[in-house]
């Protein structure tokens, strides 16, 4: 499932399309029988272009099939081939979520130099939506903080992660968020890295944390258990490609 010379994604009014072999990326040639609504420019990435063509009618095309994007991700080889397949299916929801003017409903039309929507009747620009989000993966000594959301399946654990709200700082929100979801505080947070999540659309900011007081008390919503783990006796965790995943492999490392 690797980025080539191919650099067509296909896709239907909300989902990302690939053929019976799971093979996501088609060229031009193969699009060009196809009923296609739009197509969009996707970021440029390692001096690679790929478009995205959101065809109309896909019960017409017997050889596509709705992508599994968690297993298409899970297999991509580097971090390139994952923004690229992440812009892909973020781009597709985007089109399907915003087809009318948020101020005044007009029907949205394409803008013809940027990735984006505009309305012809109050010139109100939409662009595609990204969600800021934290995650953070807490330490205590030699042991790092997991938890079970309600989300997961059985016995995957994993770090604490939360939505941005509005004028706060990613600091800020690493703190609150901690203090709702297990009701302990944090000190020494360190910003680490970032990944775009395309479930929906959230932007992933990933720190690192050390506990400071308070015992742990999950939420019993969001958060069903939480604990204390070491290196030698670790759940199970999120797969490789995860941002949690690359906070956890951080921690083992440095144990």
């Amino acid at each position: 499932m690797g980025l080539h010379e191919n650099n067509y994604f296909l896709a239907s009014a909300e989902s990302l399309l690939c053929d019976q072999n799971d093979r996501f990326l088609f060229s031009e040639a193969e699009i060009r029988s196809l009923d296609v609504e739009i197509c969009f420019d996707l970021p440029e990435v390692s001096d690679e272009y790929y478009r995205i063509a959101i065809i109309r009618d896909v019960s017409k095309c017997l050889l596509l099939d709705v992508l599994d994007l968690r297993s298409a991700l899970s297999q991509t080889g580097n971090e390139d081939e994952f923004a690229i397949l992440s812009a892909a299916a973020q781009v597709v929801t985007w089109h399907a979520s915003f087809k009318f003017c948020p101020r005044c409903a007009t029907e949205l039309i394409m803008d013809e130099a940027d990735l984006a929507k505009v309305c012809p009747s109050c010139g109100h620009h939409q662009y595609p939506r990204l969600s800021p989000c934290i995650i953070v993966l807490v330490r205590m000594d030699d042991k790092c903080l997991l938890a079970h959301s309600s989300k997961f399946k059985s016995g995957r654990y994993s770090t604490l992660a939360g939505f941005i709200e509005a004028g706060e700082s990613a600091e800020h929100a690493v703190e609150r968020e901690v203090m709702e979801e297990v009701g302990i505080k944090v000190k020494n947070i360190e910003y680490v890295c970032s990944q775009s999540w395309p479930f929906p659309h959230s932007f992933m900011l990933g720190f690192m944390a050390d506990y400071s007081e308070g015992e742990i008390t999950p939420d019993g919503e969001e958060i069903l258990s939480a604990d204390w783990f070491s290196v030698d006796d670790l759940p199970t965790i999120p797969p490789k490609f995860t941002i949690s995943r690359q906070l956890i492999d951080r921690f083992i490392k440095g144990a």
